[in-house]
């Protein structure tokens, strides 16, 4: 990396530093019980290095920029003391890696599974992650997404306040340890890919604006304050700090994938803007020996940046969270419609059957939760995996005020034929951790910031959700969970015991069924061949038919009936019957009717 602290493979550790606002800079190096201070040379352009030979892996060092004020390295690769302590020089090549052999599984495969590693075990650890993987291979995961690493303020975060993103986050373990989840994930079949923030740094920590300004554009306003400097003046080293920084991840963690967090927040009028200057250079980098994928969060929902080459080969992003196929769904389980929900609420089912048949639903519509401005590009020629499915995930649950997930809103034969819609279709799926089981517990937002921020956030969070009406009878907002508490966070970890009841086991059963027959009858049927894909869909009120051609030509048939209601005349489902219900009727291919809350699928394989 062209920043931090890196050894040279000669004995020497090398220490960079950009701080073009910086008079000068020394190195705090402390080492073997001693510590001194040592200049620094700028070497231009705002930069500042030194090399020092016998410094060992395991020495702490800080800058001191101006005689007056140690910051960490902004590129740490550990900060074993929280993101205001002495950052830890990482040899990265001590780590002996058991995957050479691993190359990553091809993305029609993926089957997500989104999990927080705080809150994913008791001991909230990369280690104790390590334990549950078999378990996770044996439900049909291929995938697991850890949500941000990056070293946040305090013990506990959602990971979005990073402000050291290079280290991963030490209340988790260490970077080997980090190495060791990824390595036994591979072991085991399973992809493991990062969400990583390049939209914004967290709000305690941040040491940049002491030294480098030009870090920031303040030509840009974000809820954050002033943009990350993409496309401003000197531009160009902040650029290559976080284009390095997805390749660091994907090289020196071996991940196989990164979720670019809100790629709509990031400011940069530039051409190529970043995001399209960092998938190119995964592309020509890890991507050329084996399979890294790369996943956007895009609330503009931009079909460019999913387009594919010749094949399946995607030119920029392999996929995007499709919101459009989450949004309906939860309006048709909930009938909720404040926020973003009203833009479904009027016909939640034509929503959903476009986003099935199509990707996107808004295509270029108006957006009445977004003031009338017009959102999203036309989908054609994509194929169903250029989309993430899902039901929950961080934000869907994180979000609500008391983090309720679905099987806490919804009955059960709702939340069955809602599982059943979204595993077995073509598009990719993702989980959110303690879903397959129907976990009791929320997941709540929760926080540790210093003392200062901390009841600022908390007051933030209350008045977010004041004008939400279950919240204005006098007390209820109190009723709001303090972010900063820290039995917050403890509530929000899942409870393994729980697998022991039947009233959460069945659930379990019905996730892995589902995810071994969508491995067996779906899945082989996924590759792309360049145009084959086709999906036309059709609704009647509640009542939704969706029909695929898919890569190799066979056909895929959805009839689902949201509604109380028998749905007779039910248009016909050609093909074998793959699955006959989620309500548990004997449904047929031939049958003229679908009982209420449930869901035909048929398919139709081409003959040799």
């Amino acid at each position: 990396m062209p920043f931090g602290a890196g050894f040279d493979g000669h004995g020497n550790v090398h220490f960079k530093l950009w701080a073009p606002d910086a008079s000068e800079v020394s190195l705090k190096l402390r080492q073997d019980g001693a510590e001194t201070l040592l200049p620094m040379r700028g070497t231009g352009g705002g930069w500042f290095a030194t090399a020092l030979s016998k410094v060992n892996a395991g020495a702490r060092y800080a800058f001191r920029i101006d005689k007056k004020l140690d910051v960490p390295d902004p590129a740490s690769r550990f900060n074993p003391d929280d993101v205001h302590g002495m950052s830890e020089v990482i040899d990265p090549h001590a780590f002996e890696w058991p995957d050479a052999e691993w190359r990553g599984r091809p993305w029609e495969e993926a089957v997500i599974y989104e999990l927080h590693v705080g809150t994913f075990t008791p001991e909230g650890s990369f280690n104790a992650a390590i334990a549950r993987l078999d378990y996770l291979a044996r439900l049909g995961v291929t995938a697991i997404e850890l949500m941000p690493l990056a070293d946040f303020p305090g013990k506990r975060n959602w990971g979005y306040d990073g402000v050291l993103q290079f280290a991963p986050d030490s209340s988790y373990g260490r970077p080997e340890d980090l190495k060791s989840l990824v390595a036994a994930a591979h072991a085991r079949g399973l992809m493991v890919f990062l969400d990583v923030v390049y939209n914004h740094f967290g709000p305690e920590g941040d040491y940049l604006h002491a030294y480098a300004e030009h870090f920031f554009n303040p030509a840009h306003k974000t809820p954050w304050g002033a943009a990350i400097n993409f496309d401003g003046e000197r531009s160009r080293a902040v650029r290559d700090f976080f284009i390095h920084n997805a390749l660091y991840w994907l090289d020196e963690f071996h991940f196989d994938g990164l979720r670019l967090d809100a790629i709509h927040a990031i400011a940069d009028d530039s051409r190529p803007d970043l995001v399209t200057e960092l998938a190119s250079a995964v592309r020509a980098g890890p991507g050329r020996s084996r399979h890294v994928h790369l996943v956007l969060e895009n609330d503009r929902n931009e079909s460019w940046r999913l387009i594919r080459e010749a094949g399946t080969r995607p030119r920029q992003a392999t996929a995007q969270w499709n919101d459009d196929f989450h949004h309906p769904m939860h309006v048709l389980a909930t009938g909720e419609d404040a926020g973003y929900y009203h833009d479904y609420h009027d016909r939640p089912a034509w929503w959903l059957g476009r986003a099935l048949a199509e990707g996107f639903g808004y295509q270029g519509q108006k957006s009445g939760y977004r003031e009338g401005k017009r959102r999203g590009e036309p989908t054609r020629g994509l194929p169903p995996t250029a989309f993430v499915n899902f039901l929950q995930n961080h934000d869907q649950v994180g979000n609500r005020a008391l983090g309720e997930r679905l099987s806490a809103l919804v009955p059960a034969h709702v939340l069955k034929l809602e599982v059943v819609c979204m595993l077995l279709a073509p598009a990719i799926p993702m989980l959110f951790m303690g879903e397959e089981f129907a976990a009791s517990a929320p997941f709540l937002f929760f926080c540790d910031f210093g003392a200062d921020l901390a009841p600022k956030v908390a007051e933030g969070r209350r008045a977010e959700f004041a004008a939400f009406d279950r919240f204005r009878e006098p007390g209820r907002l109190a009723q709001i969970p303090d972010p900063g508490a820290e039995p917050t966070f403890l509530a929000s970890k899942l409870d393994w015991n729980e697998m022991a009841d039947p009233a959460h086991s069945d659930w379990h059963s019905l996730y892995s069924e589902l995810l071994e027959l969508r491995r067996r009858l779906v899945v082989p049927h996924l590759y792309d061949d360049g145009d084959r894909y086709k999906a036309t869909f059709a609704v009647d009120d509640h009542h939704l038919g969706v029909d695929w051609v898919l890569g190799d030509g066979a056909q895929l048939h959805l009839r689902a009936n949201f509604s109380g209601e028998e749905w007779k005349g039910m248009r016909h489902a050609p093909g074998e019957v793959i699955w006959p219900g989620a309500a548990g009727n004997d449904a047929s291919a031939d049958q003229a009717s679908l009982a209420p809350w449930s869901a035909l699928w048929t398919l139709e394989t081409v003959r040799d």
